[in-house]
């Protein structure tokens, strides 16, 4: 499957390589998730919302559980921020997930605690894995 390049993944990537390159691995998922804000802020062209409630319609009833996205960006984008040691396939459950719920059709999967931070993302899109496209162009063999 082909997957179309997505210039708004590619920005919100290089933000997170930023992150990265500036703090490097080990720290809380708090920490990158507010640097990253920080990174995002500054792009006008932009709509960053932080900590988006997603709740579960069930039967026809909206169930608030408190599920929270990191990031939902230029309402299309969900990006899932994390900083565990791997990355388990439940992460990508989640996100699949969120996908589902929300109605969006990409995300993004981010784990800050690698030595390279490629190698701690996923893309996904319409809820399947689009990682296919994170290695085409542009973000260097030392992010």
């Amino acid at each position: 499957m082909t997957v179309q390049r997505d210039p708004l993944v590619h920005v919100v990537l290089g933000r997170a390589i930023n992150v990265h390159r500036t703090l490097g691995p080990g720290l809380f998922e708090s920490v990158y998730r507010d640097c990253l804000a920080f990174e995002l802020a500054d792009i006008s062209t932009t709509r960053v919302l932080r900590e988006v409630p997603l709740p579960v319609i069930y039967r026809g009833t909206r169930i608030e559980r408190g599920f929270r996205l990191d990031f939902v960006i230029d309402d299309r984008l969900i990006v899932e921020i994390k900083s565990v040691e791997y990355l388990l396939p439940v992460h990508s459950a989640q996100v699949i997930t969120y996908l589902k719920l929300s109605g969006l059709r990409r995300g993004l999967l981010i784990n800050f605690n690698e030595a390279r931070l490629m190698d701690g993302v996923k893309s996904f899109l319409n809820g399947e894995p689009a990682d296919q496209e994170l290695h085409r162009g542009g973000h260097g063999e030392d992010c």
